[in-house]
Formats: C-alpha cells, sequence, structure tokens
C-alpha cells in the first residue's frame, strides 16, 4: 500500500506529567496509541517518519504567553516537550521535509491564555499558539487558519487571536452551556483589528456525524476558500467521540478520519480525548491514514453500531440556521465592525478567568487600540486572588511605528509601584521586557 503523502509523526506520551493516577488527562491516553500504531505496522510504510520532538525555548513562550511565576514552578520538561513538539511539527511542513505532520503529545494547550498564572482545563501553554509564532518568527507573518475540532471552546486559543486578522481562529465544539469552560458564543467576533476572524461554532448536544460533516462542508471550507491561509492548522481535540466520558457529542473514529481527509490540515496538534481504550487509539490511527492520503474505511470501534453517531431532525434544524447565522456574520464582517466601533479610539472588554486545577480566579481587563495602519496595540491588566497585579502589553507583528512607539512608552512609564510586574511582548523585535 503506497503512501500518497509523506507524514511525520511525533509521538510523546509524557510520562513524568500527570495531574493525578487517575485523571482523565494522563499518559494511558497515549500509550494505547502506540500499541495500536506498532500494532497495525505504521512504522513500517516507507513515507510515515517519526521523528523526535524538540524543547521549546523560553523565547519561543514568550511570544506568546505573559508567565507571571518562575517557569520552573508552573512549566514541566513535559510542557516544553509537548510545545517543542508542534514547532518541529509545522517546521518540517516548512522546509518541505514532509508534506503533513501530526503532534500526538500532551499535555494539552488549547485553554492557555495569553497570560498565564498556571493549570486551567489541563492546559498551561498553548502549544499551537507558540508553534505558529516560532514558525512566524522563522518565515515571516504567515496567514494561518486554526481549526479546533475539540469538544471544549478553544478560549486560550480565542484569546490569544482574538485581535490577530491574519490568524482565522474557527472552534467547533459543544455549546458552552452545557459545559466547561462556558464560552465560545456566536457574538464573540474578534477584537476591532480583526472582527470576524474569531469564529465559533457552538453545537448543541447529541450533534452526530451528519452534524459535524455538514458544518464542515457547508461551513468552515467555504470560510476557509475566502480566506485563503498560508496553512491550515488543526486543533485535533477527540473529545467529542461517542464514548467519551467528559462530553455528550456523537462523532466516531471513522468521522474523524473523514473530517481531517476534507479538511485537509498542514500540522494536526493533539488537544483533549478523554476515552482512553474505546476511542483514542482507533481516532489517532484514522487521523494518521487521512493525512497520509491512505485508505480508512476499515477504521472502526470495536464497539461501534450506527445510532451511536445518529442525530435528531431537530438537532440538523437548529444546525442550519446556526450555519445561517454564522455564514452571513462572515460575508458582512466589514460592515458589523464599523457599526460595533465607530467613533472608538479604543475598546475595553473585562473577562473573569477561572484555572479549575490551580484554583486561581482571575480578573482581566483588556484594552486594544482601533488602529486604521495595523491590527493595533493591546494592554492588558490582570490581577488574581493570590494577590497578583500585572499590567502586560503587545506590540503586534503589524505594528506601524505609531502603535510600537505607543507600547514602548507605556511600558517604560507605567509607574511600577502600582503592579508587582510590568511586561512588554514586541513582535517586531521579538523582545520580551519586565520590569
Amino acid at each position: 500500500m503506497s503512501v500518497k503523502k509523506k507524514l511525520g509523526i511525533i509521538l510523546f506520551p509524557a510520562y513524568d506529567w500527570e495531574i493525578s493516577k487517575t485523571h482523565p488527562e494522563r499518559k494511558e491516553r497515549l500509550l494505547y496509541t502506540q500499541d495500536q500504531i506498532l500494532e497495525e505496522g505504521l512504522g513500517d510504510f516507507e513515507n510515515i517518519v517519526f521523528y523526535n520532538p524538540k524543547i521549546a525555548s523560553e523565547k519561543a513562550l514568550k511570544r506568546v504567553h505573559f508567565i507571571h511565576s518562575k517557569l520552573e514552578n508552573i512549566v514541566t520538561k513535559s510542557h516544553l516537550i509537548a510545545a517543542g513538539g508542534a514547532i518541529k511539527c509545522l517546521d518540517l511542513v516548512m522546509r518541505k521535509e514532509v508534506n503533513k505532520a501530526f503532534s500526538i503529545t500532551r499535555p494539552p494547550g488549547h485553554h492557555a491564555m495569553r497570560v498565564t498564572y498556571g493549570d486551567r482545563g489541563f492546559c498551561i501553554l498553548n502549544n499551537e499558539a507558540i508553534m505558529i509564532e516560532a514558525i512566524r518568527q522563522k518565515y515571516g507573518n504567515l496567514k494561518v487558519a486554526i481549526i479546533d475540532t475539540d469538544c471544549h471552546h478553544g478560549d486560550g486559543t480565542e484569546n490569544i487571536y482574538y485581535n490577530d486578522p491574519n490568524t482565522l481562529f474557527i472552534s467547533l465544539h459543544q455549546d458552552g452551556r452545557t459545559l466547561y469552560p462556558g464560552t465560545g458564543f456566536l457574538d464573540d467576533l474578534g477584537g476591532p483589528g480583526a472582527y470576524g476572524y474569531n469564529i465559533n461554532i457552538p453545537l448543541p448536544p447529541k450533534t452526530g456525524e451528519e452534524g459535524f460533516l455538514m458544518v464542515l462542508e457547508h461551513l468552515i471550507l467555504p470560510i476557509l476558500a475566502d480566506f485563503e491561509p498560508d496553512l491550515i492548522i488543526n486543533s485535533a481535540g477527540q473529545d467529542n467521540h461517542y464514548s467519551d466520558p467528559l462530553t455528550m457529542m456523537n462523532f466516531s473514529a471513522h468521522g474523524y478520519a473523514k473530517l481531517t481527509d476534507k479538511l485537509n490540515p498542514d500540522v494536526a496538534v493533539l488537544e483533549g480525548g478523554y476515552s482512553i481504550e474505546g476511542a483514542l487509539p482507533y481516532i489517532n490511527l484514522g487521523i494518521i491514514l487521512a493525512l497520509a492520503g491512505l485508505d480508512y474505511s476499515n477504521v472502526v470501534e470495536p464497539d461501534f453500531e450506527s445510532e451511536k453517531v445518529s442525530q435528531s431532525v431537530e438537532v440538523t434544524n437548529y444546525l442550519k440556521k446556526l450555519m445561517e447565522e454564522i455564514h452571513y456574520n462572515w460575508k458582512n464582517k466589514e460592515k458589523l465592525a464599523l457599526k460595533k466601533f465607530q467613533n472608538k479610539s479604543y475598546i475595553t472588554e473585562e473577562k473573569n478567568i477561572y484555572y479549575d486545577t490551580s484554583n486561581i480566579y482571575e480578573k482581566q481587563t483588556i484594552t486594544y487600540k482601533k488602529c486604521d495602519y495595523c491590527s493595533g496595540l493591546i494592554k492588558i491588566t490582570s490581577k488574581n486572588n493570590r494577590n497578583d497585579k500585572i499590567l502586560a502589553i503587545t506590540i503586534p507583528l503589524d505594528a506601524c511605528r505609531e502603535c510600537e512607539k505607543e507600547g514602548e512608552n507605556l511600558y517604560h512609564n507605567s509607574a511600577k509601584g502600582d503592579y508587582d510586574n510590568i511586561y512588554l511582548q514586541n513582535r517586531i523585535k521579538d523582545q520580551y521586557l519586565k520590569r
């Protein structure tokens, strides 16, 4: 059987990282996949190549995150390897050493926001964002589409790219009114510099195979065709599976393979998925086969029955109306942005964030500068229930000279006594400062 596309795989179970021995996010998530790969003989295919991960540098982390702690207090070697493995996967694609790559690593990362105090939603570092920004620093400010197919809303990735017009973020997730983290709604369309480029698709519980693939074919793929990205990244969460213990959806391993085939991402990065024996080995197998251009028609779970992936007529009708509204927002994003931000120079948003594993409560005030020449300066004030208070400033990659100067002045002239620390990310200079 010939492989149509050369596929690079990094597999890292993270033996030394666990929240607890019985926690759903543990090393067994990938050990069963490792066994499945060996059993199927995928390592014998000439064009399926396994690579060792690299370790992400502190500088790579700080292009994305403001980490208000000693790094070693919250970030383990496993987190650095998960982020570094993702970077290596995308670099392999950019160097054309492979056609596609799959980072099968843990811990996951899509709940990690720009400011990170610790673990929330099993995430501390945002692997996809760290990967993308490392590659942008090396290859230029590429247009990137991130399609997050985890069942939980990718609120961290949304937070990081909310005001970046060169990053289209689409999150396909179970409705936040029914599942952690309780976010990801239709009207969260982005900041003033990228309004319309943040797209949430909140699916009702019991959405089946038909619904997932209908949304992909009739909504996501047309939007991608309009956006014309240089790269497509799949945040490949696998907890939409019908057997997942944390969610309420009706997707299958074969459905995931078909979605991957049609989406055709350059890189897939593993996120969630907690049906450790019944789903993950088969989903990962299907994704590998689809990325490599191989036949995945025989990928079936041992307990599969067609009714497990079915959905009601009510869900189908709901999805059709949902897609109409999202399509309208996409096609009219410039008009909607003009109406929302007219006569405003700065736009402020408040966020209350809970770190469910670390038991940290954070309150953020995010201020976006509306600029006619770039996506605009970002200022964050953050305080938490541990009495930390910080000011964090981001000068984006596309910043004009005026916004860059304003950000530098804000960093140097803000009163240090008001904060524990003041941070500056200057993406133009690839500089990270703290005082």
